[in-house]
């Protein structure tokens, strides 16, 4: 009896093509566009999974031409640079069945490292900081709306505040910018392992997996590190040092960040501990994360249980 199967060749061709697709619409689709760009990698993480890392270089190398010679070199380059490595990456991981706290992490940090590379690209190419030129453009745009809005005659007064606010909150988005690309990281590596992880299962393939989200535990080094920010705030702050500033404040948030996640996922074991129903669980996500101090309080659990464990100790207590 013939078996017939896809030779890797077969298999890169098709899916190389298939990154072309999902270039094409992330550059020309305004709001699919975003979606196309964030499973970029997985065609690439597929093959690699399947066929090896050089299958996988190949394909990204063959799209990478083509995609240049239908969209623009330096647009082709720039989407190669920022997503190929994330595919690439989890790919590897994957075949080599690494535990998937590894997987994630490896493949966020080639992540992060596409994208300094593209935006090392790009000042070269520009000699301008592209976080700066971002910044510029959306200060652009608000100006064009208030312009407008005062064309159609809405109270002076009114629009004054409200460019107030926003220059309010432009200013500290471009405090941020550095916590912004290490977002943008996060999000794409996300979707990209839980959509491919989908993806392998499927297909056959055994994928190592994330631990269950009650019982993640990040490092307790995000707790000293905002012990740390809280100083810098205080000494770039008092001691008009810009640069200290920016980084203990991008060095806080990140630490709330990690301590909202941790604190969450406390949360959630607490409350599959009382046997909440889904519903249940869903309101008080949505409470603690639409309300500003619930956020803040979650967060600051989070990071003392990185130290105490409280998971650890209620354990312990429901055992006596």
């Amino acid at each position: 009896m013939n078996q017939h199967r896809i030779t890797p060749m077969t298999e890169s061709g098709l899916l190389a093509a298939l990154t072309v697709m999902l270039a094409l619409a992330a550059v020309y689709l305004p709001v699919l566009g975003m979606a196309a760009a964030l499973i970029w990698p997985l065609p690439v993480l597929v093959l690699v999974v399947r066929h090896g890392v050089r299958w996988g270089l190949m394909a990204v190398l063959v799209s990478g031409v083509i995609m240049a010679l239908l969209i623009e070199p330096m647009i082709a380059l720039r989407l190669v640079l920022a997503f190929a490595p994330t595919g690439l990456m989890l790919g590897l991981g994957f075949r080599r069945r690494w535990a998937g706290a590894r997987t994630f992490v490896m493949a966020l940090a080639a992540s992060l490292g596409g994208k300094l590379l593209v935006f090392a690209l790009l000042f070269a190419v520009t000699a301008v900081n592209p976080l700066g030129m971002e910044m510029d453009t959306v200060r652009e745009s608000f100006d064009a709306a208030f312009r407008m809005y005062e064309e159609m005659g809405i109270d002076a007064g009114q629009l004054q505040q409200s460019r107030a606010e926003i220059d309010a909150g432009l200013s500290m988005l471009a405090l941020l910018m550095p916590l912004v690309v290490l977002m943008m990281g996060l999000l794409d590596t996300l979707v990209a392992y839980l959509l491919g992880t989908r993806i392998l299962r499927r297909l056959g393939h055994d994928v190592p997996q994330l631990p269950p989200f009650e019982a993640w535990r990040l490092p307790s080094a995000f707790l000293y590190l905002f012990g740390f920010a809280l100083v810098g705030l205080y000494w770039g702050g008092t001691r008009d040092i810009p640069q200290l500033y920016q980084a203990a404040m991008n060095a806080n948030m990140l630490a709330l960040f990690a301590g909202l996640i941790q604190g969450l996922s406390l949360s959630h074991c607490v409350m599959r501990h009382f046997h909440l129903p889904t519903s249940a669980r869903v309101l008080i996500y949505a409470m603690i994360l639409l309300s500003g101090i619930l956020t803040q309080i979650v967060a600051l659990t989070g990071l003392i249980d990185m130290i105490f464990d409280y998971r650890r100790r209620f354990g312990e207590r429901n055992k006596k």
